[in-house]
């Protein structure tokens, strides 16, 4: 039987987080720099307990105002803050309810920026890789930072997107283009399916290209959030395809 897990971004501020809950099998929970606190981290972790579904970091840049949207360089330790201080605050609260992290996938600019750069990339995977070697990561199917952190030796999830466009080249339409988000329910079903069952995807200028798809992310602070969750979890259902965490 096909399976897919179903991941969410989450603790961003939204009022939507427990109504995606019963349709998602992992959460990916801002830790406090582009989006969230402490009390927002707690709230989301006691919402992933209640209903079974895997706790992730979402690290991003610290950069509220932007929402982690805007790219910033940084140097390799600079990097390496940035990434520790929000896993562990985190891993922290985790802890201290006795449960613990499943995955890590970075936030906005932090993720496009090492899906696209290679050397960013193989800084972000050696990072992880020394301070985080037992936790999944999440990355773009096909990216950069998908092959550096295979080819360190940490266990990846090819993510895939219900509510993005699609490049030639595999990467997402930038947010800043035409036509970068999915904006019907239909149209984001059809790119679902077509991804799961046919490890293809049509981008924006129409051909088909080859995708791995081992967890679909759906954004929890688009205007269609809960629709989309809704819609795709039963018609993933009723196409035979499960919905499991990795």
């Amino acid at each position: 039987m096909l399976s897919i897990d179903l991941n969410c971004d989450l603790g961003e501020g939204m009022n939507t987080d427990a109504l995606l809950m019963p349709f998602i099998s992992s959460a990916n929970i801002a830790c406090g720099f582009h989006a969230g606190d402490a009390a927002t981290m707690r709230k989301t972790v006691a919402l992933c307990l209640q209903y079974g579904v895997a706790i992730g970091a979402h690290p991003g840049f610290n950069d509220k105002a932007n929402f982690g949207r805007k790219p910033i360089p940084l140097t390799e330790p600079e990097l390496l803050v940035l990434i520790q201080q929000q896993i562990e605050a985190l891993q922290q609260i985790c802890e201290a309810m006795e449960t613990s992290l499943h995955h890590i996938k970075l936030h906005g600019a932090l993720y496009n920026m090492a899906s696209a750069d290679v050397v960013l990339a193989g800084q972000i995977a050696k990072i992880l890789h020394t301070l985080y070697p037992k936790l999944i990561v999440y990355a773009l199917s096909g990216s950069y930072l998908m092959d550096a952190c295979k080819d360190i030796g940490l266990q990846t999830a090819a993510e895939v997107f219900a509510d993005r466009t699609y490049q030639d080249n595999g990467q997402l339409t930038p947010r800043s283009a035409p036509q970068a988000l999915i904006e019907t329910t239909e149209a984001a079903l059809q790119q679902v399916l077509t991804m799961v069952q046919n490890r293809q995807v049509t981008t924006l200028s129409g051909n088909k290209i080859f995708i791995a798809a081992d967890t679909l992310c759906l954004h929890g602070d688009g205007a269609h959030a809960v629709d989309f969750a809704k819609t795709i979890y039963h018609t993933l259902k009723q196409n035979g395809i499960d919905i499991q965490t990795l």
